[in-house]
């Protein structure tokens, strides 16, 4: 038990659970803490008592990544953010990761949190935001739904960080398939210069290959869709088995992939974290499958983790 003067870094915590699938949903950022199924981890998580590590299971909005400076336009105005990475002079991940969600909704086998983002200096737009999250036969699966409360077009990214993991195997063992077609090249701020094609190249993870020795933090774009609009990515064993599939509808058309290699201690390259996003990088500048939200209007983007390659 928690007394009102020691709660945990993400604060309250709800436990979901069905047909075997078992997830902790969090208040602090409203994201998932752990996910497993018949016991088995599916996600690289964090202990109750820990501040959450890496942005592993966090909401990232109203952007994904990092903002070049922090500093973006929107017609003749200029914004300027918070440097939350300033060690790279950007902004990175948004801004509700770190932000107390409020229960809306709950039942056995789902919770649904709500967040309302008010106006601030560099983002003076409102969003309600509201994930579903729920676990059953095929899964964890969470609905996200972001409205514009404001009175004006409100520039909107969005992504989730979860770290994929196979117990027992470190991620160079790991064998990956990204259905990203092109990839961003990034400067050494981690900031996108251009993209380019996969094919032929190291980064190429179209058919499933090896990880090995690869160091990734890399988005990845064009990519190949599912017959119902969406994509997945998937990890597995060196023979095929005991992997994990992460899946997205056609609302993202980015997959980052993050190999973990600047975490410390036992994180180090133990999960890859893999990240579906609406945009990529510095999109608030480049304007790359940028939302403008308009006023009133409400974007809805789903996407679930699932035991199996």
């Amino acid at each position: 038990m928690h007394t009102p003067h020691h709660r945990p870094p993400s604060g309250a915590q709800w436990t979901i659970s069905a047909a075997g699938h078992e997830a902790v949903i969090v208040e602090v950022g409203g994201g998932v803490r752990t996910y497993a199924y018949d016991g088995v981890d599916q996600l690289d998580g964090y202990a109750e008592d820990e501040l959450c590590p890496g942005c592993a299971g966090q909401v990232l909005a109203p952007w994904p990544n990092r903002i070049r400076d922090g500093r973006y336009t929107v017609g003749d105005r200029t914004h300027q953010l918070p440097l939350t990475e300033p060690e790279r002079h950007v902004a990175i991940h948004g801004l509700v990761n770190w932000v107390h969600w409020q229960l809306l909704e709950q039942s056995a086998d789902a919770v649904t949190l709500g967040y309302v983002l008010p106006p601030q200096p560099g983002y003076p737009w409102s969003l309600h935001l509201r994930s579903r999250w729920s676990v059953g036969p095929d899964g964890l699966r969470a609905e996200h739904e972001v409205r514009n409360v404001s009175d004006e077009p409100a520039p909107f990214g969005f992504s989730v960080h979860p770290y994929l993991l196979v117990p027992g195997l470190r991620v160079d063992d790991l064998s990956m398939r990204v259905p990203g077609r092109t990839r961003m090249v990034l400067d050494n701020r981690l900031l996108p210069i251009a993209a380019t094609e996969v094919a032929g190249t190291e980064y190429d993870f179209t058919e499933p290959r090896r990880i090995g020795d690869a160091v990734l933090d890399l988005s990845f774009g064009e990519v190949v869709r599912d017959a119902d609009g969406g994509s997945a990515v998937s990890l597995a064993g060196p023979d095929g088995s005991a992997g994990v599939t992460i899946w997205a509808d056609r609302e993202f058309g980015w997959w980052q992939v993050f190999t973990g290699d600047t975490l410390t201690g036992d994180r180090h390259r133990r999960s890859v974290a893999v990240e579906p996003m609406t945009c990529p990088p510095d999109a608030f500048r480049s304007g790359r499958d940028l939302i403008m939200l308009e006023p009133g209007a409400t974007w809805r983007g789903v996407w679930g983790v699932r035991p199996g390659a």
